[in-house]
């Protein structure tokens, strides 16, 4: 690779950090928005453990804290908030009684679908024009950069 070729290549890898992190900026403010509606004052780091016991459905406090790589104090306090708040519930483990099961509760998934409506079709807004096959490319190049694999022309 010659020094103009790692150059450009810096240039590039440089590029996409910025547009990372404008995406970044954007999502969090987003989460944010989204926590507020689902309940006045729930942090955003609440949200993303609710989001996630509704995206699993099911789930264990100890593969959820895995899943999320947070501590189980950081965990159990946001659990037992949205607990408190009646967006998820525990279930005895029946493979273990000492552990819980978390799913979401009705009323958690009726507040997140308010929650999320008002950016709901963003992006399918955004990528409207968009050629699918270009949507797919995104996907897999996200994907690739998110698993550390290189991508596949």
């Amino acid at each position: 690779m010659t020094s103009d070729d790692l150059q450009a290549r810096t240039d590039a890898v440089r590029a996409l950090e910025s547009e990372f992190s404008e995406l970044i900026t954007r999502m969090r403010r987003i989460l944010t928005e989204n926590a507020a509606r689902v309940s006045p004052g729930m942090l955003p780091g609440a949200y993303k453990v609710f989001t996630t016991i509704v995206r699993h459905e099911n789930i264990s406090q100890s593969a959820l804290a895995d899943l999320l790589v947070l501590d189980k104090g950081q965990l159990s306090r946001a659990v037992r908030e949205l607990e408190k708040l009646g967006l998820i519930q525990r279930t005895p483990d029946p493979e273990d009684r000492r552990a819980s099961i978390l799913s979401p509760t009705a009323h958690g998934l009726e507040r997140l679908a308010a929650a999320r409506a008002p950016q709901e079709n963003s992006l399918l807004t955004v990528l409207e024009e968009w050629p699918i096959d270009e949507i797919h490319s995104l996907t897999r190049l996200l994907n690739a950069l998110q698993t550390g694999i290189t991508p596949s022309a």
